[in-house]
């Protein structure tokens, strides 16, 4: 793996990460608050397999979807806009979270217009915020 190539993996884990821990749990912290969702942001519930605190989990998991994020802003024509991020965000993790990983721990598909909504702000929010994160990194790193 070239160097760049490199710089670029890692700046867009962190960015990733950035955005869970900012974006994605500020605006559940906003939604939490005014009730449209149950559950907390920050949590430090483990989670298993390893017992890590969810946020954590999340930042990382947010981190490695940055990753991919960050090689499509950088290879496809135009996707380095933001909105593209916003929609990257709000579609992508989203659909992964519905349909591959909720299965995965056993859990049932349910899917409601208030629901669908939710998960795409959240998680557009994330992809807006690693977009930010990215490009301030950009200037600073590469």
């Amino acid at each position: 793996m070239n160097r760049k190539v490199l710089q670029l993996t890692l700046l867009g884990f962190v960015a990733g990460a950035i955005g869970v821990l900012v974006f994605h749990q500020g605006v559940l912290l906003v939604m939490h608050a005014l009730g449209l969702v149950a559950f907390p942001p920050y949590s430090l519930e483990p989670v298993p397999p390893l017992g890590v605190p969810r946020v954590l989990s999340l930042a990382f998991w947010g981190g490695i979807w940055g990753v991919i994020l960050v090689h499509v802003m950088v290879r496809v024509r135009g996707a380095d806009r933001l909105w593209v991020a916003l929609v990257f965000g709000g579609v992508l993790p989203s659909a992964v979270g519905m349909f591959v990983i909720t299965p995965l721990k056993g859990g049932v598909v349910t899917l409601g217009a208030a629901m669908l909504l939710r998960a795409f702000v959240i998680n557009g929010a994330w992809g807006l915020g690693t977009a930010l994160a990215y490009r301030a990194g950009r200037r600073v790193a590469l």
